[in-house]
């Protein structure tokens, strides 16, 4: 059984990609959660109506202890299954401005978006590179390529996963696995129902927000075969605001 995990995948943007995977792919979708189990057994019914197959498993993925544990246990469970795939997306914000930022804002955010990153790939990482195969998406942010005044938390922690992957993918190359990033701009979803849209359309060139689909139609582009000599990529989705 070949898998691929999604973290933060019940909602928005992982939730499109475990949806879009379902039809481009045939692996078993493993659909990370924290605490809305309700959106992430939604997701899921959506793998199953989209013809895939799929489970959920909760942890958070800030916590180094518990997505080792939770790992382990589910590696054990299923000895043969194999996750060729992993999608980093699980991320939060807490906007501030900086000089008012208390130090569990910038830490909380910070662990979620970057040390997300370490603890999932890191449980993963030695597999592949005995499988000889990966694919590695991280899911980072126009706030982390560009800057965002008012999430400088935000623009540190996913500006670091930019800069890791790069490294990464240069040490695992020659293993025949990709690490790339994505980096939406405005997309329509939860996390971005509080903006103004009508004020913010007017940055974006293409004059509107993205859909959460069209970076699952590009998450699901990397995570497949066609995209094995991509790597240390940082693709920007964002209508060409910064371009």
């Amino acid at each position: 059984m070949k898998c691929v995990l999604v973290t933060g995948g019940s909602r928005g943007i992982g939730s499109a990609i475990c949806q879009k995977l379902a039809i481009d792919s045939n692996y078993h979708i493993l659909i990370n959660y924290q605490s809305n189990k309700a959106a992430a057994e939604k997701t899921l019914e959506a793998v199953v109506q989209n013809g895939g197959t799929g489970e959920i498993i909760a942890f958070n993925v800030a916590d180094f202890e518990e997505v080792k544990s939770v790992l382990t246990k589910w590696q054990e469970a299923n000895p043969e299954a194999i996750v060729e795939a992993i999608v980093n997306n699980a991320g939060i914000t807490k906007d501030g401005l900086f000089m008012w930022m208390s130090p569990e804002d910038w830490s909380s955010v910070v662990n979620t978006s970057l040390n997300g990153f370490f603890n999932v790939t890191n449980f993963f990482i030695q597999k592949m590179l005995r499988n000889k195969y990966g694919r590695i998406v991280n899911i980072v942010s126009l706030s982390g390529v560009k800057g965002t005044a008012g999430q400088t938390n935000y623009s540190a922690a996913k500006g670091a996963v930019v800069a890791a992957t790069k490294a990464l993918a240069q040490e695992v190359a020659k293993r025949n696995i990709t690490v790339n990033a994505v980096a939406p701009g405005f997309i329509r979803t939860d996390m971005t129902s509080d903006l103004d849209e009508k004020e913010l359309i007017k940055l974006v060139p293409v004059n509107r927000f993205g859909e959460a689909e069209e970076v699952a139609d590009l998450v699901s582009f990397l995570v497949s075969k066609k995209s094995s000599y991509i790597t240390g990529e940082i693709i920007n989705i964002n209508g060409g605001i910064y371009s």
